[in-house]
């Protein structure tokens, strides 16, 4: 077929996860092509998302080491200290890093994390963006992939990795199962600027209604803030004055913050849970929110998918380099022992401190409490915590350590 564009990999998914993948594999001179239905300039307008991203110490490594970190100097705030509490009660759980430890995480606003992939896409060899694009066509056979775009371009590649986020339509087209719920809730996602300075704290508030979090948006005195309310309870909530909405929000502080103001629009999503039973079909490997979306509760569903992006790096460059083709049954299958287990053990601790702290009553409260404080006073379990909030948990891929691969 005259013209046709061969591709080692071939993305489909230019979001946050995606388009880091197609940089990665990029700089590691495999031959990749990211396709995108959204139009670049759109996704980085100013008002196109308010939303902010912890990015973990690994995930931070790993930008540095394929070239996005310079892009983001300057950008983020420091998590320096977690401080997770049951409503205002007292036997809060303190978090703060010894100083040899570095930062739990950074808190960037999603539009420079996708400026700063943009400016980074632009400069890489090996990458081809189709972008505003769709596959219209795609067969997926054991010799290759073959795609045929609604630009009339056709494309093959040797792998596809779906990076299409939580309704990903090449998951269900593979016939891959997914396990999921919807939690009767609904994220509130705005930033406010108040009085007192954050002091590079994130603050994980746990109401019956909701967890309320504050994350450091900005060095100083400019929060995000992600505020869960069950469902039902969301459209009277979204439709309050600026005003009663920020004095319930101030109710649910408790002040500490000083006078606070709305800094940035206010936007709602609905809270849900899916893991995909397997991660990976013929020529086919999917990564991020397509393989596995949690609750936004500790802020790590971007590094979740981080890490399968070093990972599927490191196996397909290993194996690419012992001359192996990159859609090899036997590397999709390393990459499904690799990642499977990790994102099932992320996923479930995290919907199982939701549904801990979502029982009511005071019975529960004072468990919770009392669990908060026996952890303050383990080492080893505040360890833990530390280490699966800097993403450190589990066999390390390499680029999560900071080094190519």
């Amino acid at each position: 077929m005259k013209g046709m564009e061969r591709f080692d990999v071939v993305i489909l998914g230019g979001g946050l996860v995606g388009l880091t993948l197609g940089i990665a594999l990029s700089a590691h001179g495999v031959k990749t092509a990211v396709i995108d239905p959204a139009e670049p300039a759109d996704v980085t307008a100013a008002g196109f998302d308010g939303r902010v991203s912890a990015i973990s110490s690994t995930s931070h490594a790993m930008l540095q080491a394929i070239g996005v970190g310079a892009h983001l100097d300057g950008k983020g705030c420091p998590i320096d200290r977690i401080w997770v509490s049951d409503g205002l009660e007292p036997g809060a759980l303190d978090f703060v890093p010894d100083a040899d430890d570095g930062v739990m995480g950074t808190m960037f606003p999603n539009r420079d994390l996708r400026l700063a992939l943009a400016q980074t896409a632009a400069q890489a060899d090996n990458l081809t963006r189709y972008q505003p694009d769709r596959a219209v066509r795609v067969d997926r056979d054991a010799d290759a992939v073959t795609l045929t775009l609604e630009s009339g371009a056709t494309i093959q590649g040797a792998l596809l990795v779906a990076a299409e986020g939580r309704n990903s339509p090449t998951r269900e087209a593979a016939g891959i199962r997914t396990t999921r719920w919807q939690y009767s809730h609904t994220a509130m996602v705005t930033a406010i600027d108040h009085d007192v300075p954050h002091a590079n704290t994130a603050y994980e508030i746990f109401y019956v209604g909701g967890p309320f979090a504050l994350l450091p948006m900005l060095p100083g005195t400019r929060s995000a803030v992600v505020w869960t309310v069950p469902t039902e309870q969301a459209p009277a909530m979204l439709k309050l004055s600026e005003r009663a909405w920020l004095a319930e929000a101030q109710k649910r502080i408790g002040g500490f913050l000083g006078e606070i103001r709305l800094a940035g629009p206010r936007s709602s999503y609905p809270l849900g849970f899916h893991h995909a039973a397997r991660i990976t079909d013929t020529r086919l490997a999917l990564v991020g929110d397509s393989a596995h979306a949690i609750h936004p509760i500790a802020g790590q569903g971007l590094n979740l998918g981080f890490r399968d992006v070093a990972a599927l790096v490191e196996v397909l460059v290993e194996g690419m380099r012992l001359g192996l083709d990159p859609g090899d049954p036997q590397l999709l299958a390393r990459y499904q022992r690799w990642r499977g287990l990790d994102a099932l053990m992320t996923s479930v601790a995290m919907d199982g401190l939701v549904r801990l702290f979502d029982v009511p009553g005071k019975l529960p409260s004072l468990v919770r409490r009392a669990g908060l404080a026996a952890v303050q006073r383990t080492p080893m379990l505040k360890g833990r915590f530390m280490a699966e909030a800097r993403g450190q948990s589990g066999a390390l891929p390499r680029l999560l350590a900071g080094e190519r691969v």
